[in-house]
């Protein structure tokens, strides 16, 4: 009697090139930053939760006579609380027969699965930053983590089609002063025709070359350009939807009157009605220009307070509903930061926000990105082994991914079982960030 080969043994076999797959296949995971691909070993980490800094801010003053100020390091957290699994089930005679030759097969279709999840929910870091849901952590049940951008560029209505718009783009993120090195951009697949339909009427030989590669663009305006297909969608709260002057919000006052950190504004709208979806969780908004009485606001340059050409926009942090035509919405710009017209590290207004000012909110749009200074940051510690049963923790040595893979027989059942999984967090620098507002 021949014993078949149990060549599921050979797990890292099919590992490996299922990882290499998923990094090839998936723009957002393949280019995130891993340095904390395990953060589990760090010294003195303990718990889900690590924490990195962020660029630190002082002020300057005229003259050489000093004014002291405080060293304050800045910190985000990056949550290590989403999992997710692929898992199958053979029969003996299943697996001799169909599956031993159809590992390979089988293994993609898996690792395609599994990494869509981790895919889908790491871009979400675009619109309103991810969502935890950690049984072990109070602090993390069904909770927000407010990463990823407050400015944007599109409206939501104007389609963003030609290279032009996209240079322009970059020329905004670079003007409000963001990091200018490891540039790149990720945007929805199927606008992508009709901006490389633009760009291929220039002579751009090597970047028209690269457009071919399966999610890249090439290389322009010192940004790299990538293509997804699961980038997300963010529906806006009903005054975001609304038709113009619907969508038109007056400020009635903020919860800061010294203008150190506004971190809450109260709005009328013209509805004058109750509508709980008013405004729903990352809702991007603009001041407006041209309000009577009222000066223009403007964003100062991230580093060195000067003020740029930008205006103001922010994002709301959580749904607010309007009740007699009034709105109070909680707004983010930097991490624990607002808006800002104090004279402080943070300032980044040129004027105080006054009452009478106007804003208008974006329509529900589908999300691509602008970064830089490689702050996209995703981890995937390894899982423990799960002996008796064989196990397979492989992590790209390049890349820092990770997919756990163990396999193992019920007894006297005649079924065995093969499973993937994987644990990730991730978390996006808000000032190093920009938001697309492609048009649905």
């Amino acid at each position: 009697m021949t014993v078949p080969v149990n060549i599921l043994q050979n797990v890292q076999t099919y590992q490996k090139a299922e990882l290499a797959w998923l990094l090839n296949s998936f723009v957002g995971i393949n280019i995130a930053n891993k340095k904390f691909k395990n953060f589990n070993d760090l010294t003195a980490n303990l718990g889900d939760t690590v924490t990195f800094d962020t660029t630190p801010r002082y002020q300057s003053y005229a003259g050489l006579v000093i004014t002291e100020q405080p060293s304050t390091q800045r910190v985000q957290s990056l949550v290590c609380s989403q999992a997710a699994n692929v898992s199958a089930a053979y029969t003996d005679q299943q697996f001799i027969l169909n599956v031993r030759d159809y590992m390979d097969r089988f293994g993609m279709a898996a690792v395609k699965e599994l990494g869509t999840s981790i895919e889908g929910d790491i871009l979400r870091n675009f619109i309103s930053g991810v969502t935890v849901n950690d049984p072990q952590n109070s602090n993390f049940q069904g909770k927000q983590v407010n990463s990823g951008p407050f400015r944007f560029y599109g409206d939501g209505v104007t389609p963003i089609n030609s290279f032009t718009q996209l240079a322009q783009s970059v020329a905004n993120f670079e003007d409000f002063g963001a990091a200018s090195h490891k540039m790149c951009a990720i945007l929805p697949v199927a606008n992508i025709p009709a901006i490389v339909g633009t760009g291929l009427n220039q002579f751009a030989m090597t970047r028209n070359n690269e457009t071919a590669m399966s999610w890249e663009l090439g290389k322009f305006a010192n940004t790299d350009w990538y293509e997804s297909n699961l980038l997300p969608t963010h529906v806006s709260g009903t005054i975001g939807n609304a038709a113009a002057p619907n969508n038109v919000m007056t400020v009635v006052s903020t919860n800061d009157p010294t203008g150190a950190n506004v971190t809450t504004i109260t709005f009328t709208e013209p509805t004058t009605g109750t509508d709980a979806n008013a405004i729903k969780a990352g809702d991007l908004f603009q001041f407006n220009d041209g309000v009577s009485g009222k000066p223009n606001m403007r964003f100062l340059t991230f580093i060195g307070h000067q003020v740029s050409q930008q205006p103001v926009q922010f994002r709301a942090i959580a749904d607010a509903a309007t009740v007699g035509g009034t709105v109070t919405v909680q707004i983010q710009t930097i991490n624990s930061v607002g808006l800002v017209w104090a004279q402080n590290a943070n300032q980044n207004l040129n004027n105080a926000i006054q009452a009478g000012m106007t804003v208008t909110p974006l329509p529900s749009h589908r999300a691509g990105i602008l970064m830089s200074g490689d702050q996209f940051y995703l981890a995937m510690p390894r899982l423990p082994d799960q002996s008796p049963f064989t196990t397979s923790n492989m992590t790209d040595p390049d890349s820092g991914a990770s997919i756990r893979h163990y396999f193992g027989v019920q007894f006297g059942q005649n079924n065995r079982s093969y499973v993937r999984d994987c644990f990730w967090g991730s978390s996006l620098v808000a000032e190093n960030s920009l938001r697309y507002a492609f048009p649905l």
